[in-house]
């Protein structure tokens, strides 16, 4: 109880330094439009109170139970207990669930209802398991840390966005197009950094992501810079019905539906889908072939993977392009999802967060990387329904403001409690006589 309070009281401390000056002031301009500053000294109070609350439950509770816990999974783990139905099945039963989730959105809040839960809560969090799914074989199956990885989204997007726009080619043959750029600008990438290694890559692959989006800004000819490209044209479905509104092969006239964009969103949430499983199905396909396993020695000693003869610049050219096409590929659907690009969409906190989902997910694991992609994105996605904070915080609180603090104190909290990501062991791709769980003590920091 002491040790408790004792903390509780420091991280309350630490909490009112971190807090005075982004939550306890605010700036705002008087009746003669001059810069003040307003105190708020009651929000102020509840952040530091609520960080002490939480230290002093986490000291006294949590930590003993969780501890509790270890042991117990310890002890279990000598007696090869049998995995539950769920764990076994945890894969198929996901896949299901996201089959009929536009189904049952649509039933529960109506068609046009139903348009913020398939697309924001949908979509949205699907394109970033694509996007993380697609930089995890480059940094958690090859070890090749990327900063840069929304270039080849950008790339991907500006592809389909120019091509549509002055060609009129449809988005099921851009779609390949797009990939197959991004993998050759993956390629580009990979040919410069061949020497480099650890945090002088991550330098590297940062730059080339802010000179994409510096190019995409000043080639005004052909990107109209921060204007942007809009009109991009819609998916259809394979040519055959359209979801033009004027158009005679319209998806709702042709079946006699009432207008609505829901329809629209809902065949995006199934594309993006195939696209999100296409990339899984891929990636474990290619860690059991030998490029897969030249990744992962790859990762852990690039020095001994040379030595046994690997070639390793064909090792990196191809993490880097396979990640660049599942990167494009996400893109060009980005493009006919938004039908519209800016290069504001496609800056360095892009990549950031991509890299922070793979990272607390653990990498190299897939199912890790979409439980952070769901808990990190719908997470951030929830605050906007959270209207009752404006109760507790006052009128003038917006809850998505705060989006990114959350999102900080999330990877914070995670990375303490479970420093390896969310799935702490993986199996690996190549085994002698049994299949086993590798437990995360037996292996690099981070890497799963």
């Amino acid at each position: 109880m002491a040790r408790a309070l004792r903390e509780a009281v420091l991280a309350g401390i630490i909490a009112f330094g971190l807090f005075v000056l982004y939550v306890g002031l605010k700036t705002d301009q008087n009746i003669s439009n001059e810069l003040i500053l307003v105190p708020r000294p009651g929000l102020l109070a509840i952040f530091v109170g609520l960080a002490m609350v939480a230290r002093f439950l986490g000291v006294l509770y949590i930590q003993p139970a969780m501890k509790r816990r270890r042991d117990a999974k310890s002890a279990a783990a000598d007696l090869e207990l049998q995995p539950s139905y769920v764990k076994r099945n945890f894969s198929t039963i996901a896949i299901i669930a996201l089959v009929l989730y536009p189904p049952l959105m649509v039933a529960l809040f109506g068609t046009q209802g139903s348009l913020k839960w398939v697309d924001n809560f949908g979509i949205q969090i699907l394109i970033y398991v694509m996007l993380a799914w697609g930089l995890n074989i480059v940094v958690g199956l090859a070890g090749l840390l990327d900063l840069g990885y929304v270039a080849f989204y950008a790339v991907g997007a500006y592809s389909y966005a120019l091509l549509s726009t002055h060609l009129g080619l449809s988005f099921w043959v851009l779609l390949p197009m797009a990939g197959i750029l991004a993998a050759l600008w993956g390629m580009i990438l990979g040919f410069p950094v061949l020497r480099l290694r650890g945090d002088y890559l991550a330098i590297v692959t940062l730059a080339f992501g802010e000179i994409i989006r510096l190019v995409l800004i000043n080639w005004t000819e052909v990107t109209q810079g921060t204007f942007g490209i809009s009109g991009i044209a819609k998916a259809s479905i394979f040519g055959i019905y359209s979801f033009d509104v004027g158009a005679p092969n319209n998806f709702a006239k042709v079946f006699g539906l009432p207008m609505s964009a829901a329809y629209y969103k809902i065949f995006l949430f199934y594309v993006i889908l195939a696209l999100a499983l296409l990339t899984a199905f891929v990636t474990i396909r290619l860690r059991r072939m030998p490029v897969g396993r030249a990744w992962e020695a790859l990762r852990e000693d690039e020095i001994a993977c040379r030595s046994l003869g690997i070639n390793t610049v064909t090792t990196k050219l191809t993490a880097f392009a396979t990640g660049a096409m599942f990167g494009g590929f996400a893109g060009s659907f980005f493009a006919a999802r938004q039908g519209f690009v800016s290069p504001e969409s496609f800056v360095f906190l892009e990549s950031a967060v991509i890299l922070a989902i793979v990272v607390l997910g653990g990498m190299g694991s897939l199912v890790g990387i979409a439980v952070a992609a769901v808990v990190m994105v719908g997470g951030t996605e929830m605050l906007r329904e959270l209207t009752f904070l404006k109760a507790i915080f006052g009128p003038d609180f917006t809850p998505e403001l705060y989006r990114m603090l959350l999102f900080g104190l999330a990877m914070i909290v995670v990375m303490v409690l479970k420093p390896r990501g969310f799935v702490g062991s993986r199996e690996p791709s190549a085994f002698l006589h049994a299949r086993k769980s590798v437990s995360s003590s037996f292996t690099k920091e981070g890497h799963g």
